[in-house]
Formats: structure tokens, sequence, C-alpha cells
């Protein structure tokens, strides 16, 4: 009896790998090139696509690899442009990508994700109360990237022009998979996007902040900060007991170092929380150590927790504090809250 054949990804293949399966064919080793180029810079997911590839050579790779794209499940749109998209995977789980439009400054920002859910348990957030079930794949943020920019020329008549690491899950905790989808969207032999317009998110994984400033993708690197102490930072964010803010400063300290890109600090205002003069001078002596620019952002209702957003005034008077002692601030008010899709709220709620 005839065993089933066990089918490949080929998209976790390199193009050595690629190149070698194409020669064991019994094919020329040029025809790699061709294949790779299709599947990352046309962004193909079927064999017969690849038009320039004979019949015969499309019929031993279908049978011996297969694709696993994600699919659309649902879109939403805000009221205020804003588009929320879940994927299904191959293996049935959901994840969830914002598309942020700002056709005013021509701006339009794809907030992917990096996990099925999340494991770092963050107070506030949404994703967090999940539970997390595994890193994605390259592939599978690649994927995030091309059709949430095929939804931007549709509605909106432009491609995407930033990719932030900010929706679900902990970037630096799937840390290969992220990198190599940074390489795939970037490359020449890729998407050709700009790494300059890339930025990675991260809760505070200090060794793997050390870790991308060695790889240097040439991304930007923002923190989620959150509070400017660590009691308070322990209260709401658990990762911050093992990686506590000296530990953090010195990690961020190295990539600066390494990179010369000015960091991003976010920081969501909290009402009684986080959003004092009090709390502004701390925030202040975590910006003296290398450029910064701090992101203020209106917290989003989360159903179950607790905190709630800091007032108007509060907020305004936070931000003046920072800005008069030359600090870059500004402050980002919620997009696409009234569809979970503002920040912390991605949890696949139907």
């Amino acid at each position: 009896m005839n065993e089933e054949i066990v089918k490949i990804d080929i998209r976790k293949l390199d193009l050595n790998d690629i190149k070698k399966i194409i020669e064991d064919l019994g094919e020329s080793s040029f025809r790699a090139k061709q294949v790779f180029e299709w599947i990352w810079k046309k962004s193909v997911t079927d064999f017969e696509d690849m038009t320039n590839l004979s019949k015969s050579l499309r019929e031993k790779l279908k049978s011996n690899f297969v694709f696993k794209p994600i699919v659309l499940d649902e879109l939403q749109k805000s009221n205020d442009g804003t588009l929320k998209s879940r994927f299904v995977l191959h293996d049935g789980y959901k994840i969830e990508s914002v598309l942020i439009p700002v056709p005013s400054d021509d701006r339009f920002t794809v907030c992917v994700s990096s996990q099925v859910g999340c494991s770092l348990s963050c107070k506030f957030c949404a994703t967090g109360q999940m539970k997390r079930e595994r890193n994605l794949d390259a592939s599978e943020i690649y994927d995030q990237v091309v059709k949430v920019n095929e939804q931007s020329i549709e509605h909106f008549g432009k491609g995407i022009t930033n990719i932030v690491f900010m929706g679900m899950g902990e970037p630096l905790l799937a840390y290969k998979q992220v990198l190599r989808s940074i390489e795939l969207i970037s490359s020449p032999h890729g998407l050709e996007m700009s790494s300059r317009r890339i930025t990675v998110s991260t809760a505070g994984i200090a060794k793997m902040i050390k870790k991308l400033a060695d790889d240097n993708p040439k991304v930007k690197l923002a923190l989620s900060l959150h509070a400017a102490d660590d009691v308070k930072r322990n209260e709401i964010m658990p990762i911050n007991e093992q990686n506590n803010l000296e530990v953090i400063v010195d990690a961020m300290k190295y990539f600066f170092a390494q990179s010369g890109k000015r960091i991003s600090y976010e920081y969501i205002a909290f009402k009684n929380f986080n959003d004092s003069v009090a709390d502004a001078k701390k925030l202040l002596k975590l910006c003296r150590h290398f450029p910064v620019m701090v992101n203020i952002i209106e917290y989003n209702p989360v159903d179950g927790v607790s905190y709630t957003k800091s007032d108007e005034d509060s907020i305004n008077t936070f931000a003046q504090y920072l800005r008069d002692r030359g600090i870059m601030v500004t402050v980002r008010r919620s997009r696409g809250k009234d569809i979970d899709a503002a920040c912390g709220q991605l949890a696949n709620k139907s």
C-alpha cells in the first residue's frame, strides 16, 4: 500500500533549500529563483499561477509542497475608517490585524500580530487575557501585510506606508519568525518595503532587545512602557518583575548605540494611576538616556478591567510638562475602538 506523501510548506524553505529541491526534481537550478520570486515578490499561493514554469514542474511542486495562507474570516470598518481583519490560520486559530488610515498625512499603517494570543498577561490588555497558543510563522506575518495592503488600495486608493508589530502577541518572544518576516517584507527578493518604516514594539524583553540590536534589521523600536517606576509597572505588567526598568533601559541604551535610532515610549494614560505631574517627572528621567519620542495613548475600555482612561486635561498637562523640557511628545487618540480594533483590544471578540 502506498503511503500518503506528507507535503512540506514551501514557504518554510529558503532559496538554497528550494534550489536543492529543484535540482533533485531534475530541473535547472535557475528555476529556484523564479519560484522564490513568485512566492515572496508576487505573493502567489498557488503553483498554477507560476506561469513561467513548465506544466510538469508545477505538477511536481504540487505533488510535494503546499501553501498555508491565512484566510480572511471577518472585516469590520470603524466609523473613523479603521479596518480590522480577523484571519483564520491553517490550523483553525484566529488572529487580528488592523489598518489605521490617516489620509491627511498620506499614512496608512498596518498593525500586525506575531502570536496567537499572548503569554504576558498585562492587566489592561484584552489580548493579555488570552492564552498564548503558538507563534506565527513568518509567512503568516507576511500574509497580513500583503492582504491588508490590498485592503488599503481597495478602500483608500493607496498602499500601506508603515508596519507596526503591535498586534496580538509579544514580537520578541516570536523572535526568529518575526525577524524572517521583516527580511521577507523588506528584501529586494520580497516586498521591498523599507525597514525604516517598520516598528517592533515590545513589553520589555531585555536580552532580546540586545539581540535585535546585534542582528540590526534596521527597524525602529518601541517600548510599551505605561508606567515610569517599577512598583506601578509591576502592578500592570508582570513581565517587569523579570525585566525591571533598570535592565530594560540598559538594553535600550545598547540598542541606540548599535542602531542610532530614536526609541519610542508607548504610554497609555490611566486615570489616577500614571497620569499625574509626579508620574511625568519620573518619565522625564527615563527620557534622558537616549533620544526618545513619547506617544501618550488614550486608554480603550476592555471587558472585566477596572482601569479607565485619563481625562483630557490631565493628559494635556502631562504632555506639556514633557514638551516644556524638550521631549518630543504625541498624544494618540483612539482609532477603531467602536470595533474593538484600538490599542489593547485585540482578542478575537465576535
